[in-house]
């Protein structure tokens, strides 16, 4: 993958800086470049972050049919990353064929697609080997990263607690070593820890970045989030709210060098010392979510969805007026000043343009380039 140089990165983010307001203005859409799919509500987890395990089990989820059709659409040529998330994604026996057919895809629709993320619990250790070690040669035949990113929300049992899973700490754990050893046979098979930050676990924080420096693991470590739309956790706001002594231990460990993930760390730290999130977003305009349902939002923590894929197709619904104007409220509504979302940075900083060049004007340029690897901007810049 050739990265751009430095000059034309600066121009690329001067023009896209420039696109995102007259998108802005008018409440139009680009080319999604990002999409997370939650192909299935079930889980075998009871987090207590988290109510989408209570989603009743007779709610119809689409078929590893229905979003491959879904990616066939020409919307999505300038496709970059796919997040195929849930509930627990590997509790769907037709994953495999998703993954095959996205692979499929490739030379058609999704001919800019760089990698799949699949958040997982780990739970499932056999099946989760089993799957990823089946679908990484075609995933690597097409030059697709495969991103697993395992829930660790503490290093020992406090992790079942959390999880309301006994045992859910030492699976997680076999998880993990099993793909550390498949990651020895497959070099586009990238291994990540994703933590939630809930008062009960703060303290573990530098036990969790020491457990992913030591297995060359890379992490997203951010506090939770309370919303009536994709976590459906409003009703445990107040058990779930943290104190100020809270407070002071996530600043501490943010600002020391376990964090790496400088930008994320700066914004953080600025929402936990004000109490608003100050980044730019651009979800409704290169990035929705669909949920199970086929139900699709712009953003997956504000409510309503803009339609169903079921009765109406993709691109009518990303390019209806009910959406143009749900677009205009991306960064103004009352979800965004508490939106502590860590992966939005990565497709939102490029499309943005103006902050990341900020970024690169203010930062020394190996500084900036160590940010620009470590959170996978290459994919973003770098020509197809």
């Amino acid at each position: 993958m050739k990265t751009l140089s430095r000059l034309a990165l600066g121009l690329q983010l001067f023009k896209n800086g420039l696109r995102f307001q007259y998108l802005q203005h008018t409440g139009k859409p680009a080319k999604p470049q990002v999409v997370s799919l939650e192909i299935t509500h079930h889980c075998i987890a009871k987090c207590a972050m988290c109510n989408i395990w209570k989603i009743p089990r007779d709610v119809p989820e689409l078929s590893a049919g229905d979003w491959l059709d879904l990616l066939a659409s020409p919307l999505f040529t300038d496709l970059r990353e796919l997040d195929i998330t849930g509930g627990e994604p590997f509790l769907r026996q037709d994953l495999p064929a998703l993954l095959l057919g996205t692979c499929e895809l490739k030379g058609r629709t999704l001919s800019s697609l760089k990698a799949v993320i699949i958040p997982t619990n780990g739970i499932l250790t056999e099946r989760v080997l089993s799957v990823t070690e089946q679908v990484l040669p075609a995933l690597s035949s097409q030059g697709l990263e495969f991103v697993m990113v395992c829930s660790m929300d503490a290093v020992g049992e406090l992790h079942d607690q959390i999880r309301n899973y006994k045992g859910a700490w030492q699976k997680v754990d076999k998880t993990i070593e099993g793909l550390i050893a498949l990651r020895q046979r497959f070099s586009n098979l990238i291994i990540g820890l994703k933590t939630t930050i809930l008062p009960v676990n703060v303290a573990q924080l530098d036990d969790i970045a020491r457990y992913a420096e030591r297995r060359d693991l890379f992490t997203i470590i951010s506090p939770r989030i309370i919303t009536e739309g994709r976590y459906l956790n409003a009703e445990h706001a107040a058990a779930l709210a943290f104190r100020p002594e809270h407070i002071e231990k996530m600043i501490a460990f943010f600002d020391s060098e376990r964090f790496q993930w400088s930008y994320h760390k700066n914004r953080l730290v600025d929402y936990l010392r004000t109490g608003t999130m100050k980044k730019p977003c651009t979800c409704g305009y290169n990035y929705f979510f669909v949920r199970s349902n086929g139900e699709l939002f712009l953003c997956p923590l504000i409510n309503p969805s803009v339609g169903n894929i079921r009765q109406h197709s993709v691109e009518e619904l990303f390019a209806s007026e009910n959406a143009s104007r749900m677009r205009r409220r991306i960064g103004k509504s009352p979800e965004c000043y508490t939106c502590t979302e860590p992966g939005l940075e990565r497709y939102a900083l490029p499309f943005q343009g103006f902050s990341y060049l900020s970024l690169l004007l203010s930062m020394e340029k190996e500084p900036f380039l160590q940010l620009h690897r470590h959170m996978g901007m290459d994919k973003y810049f770098s020509r197809p």
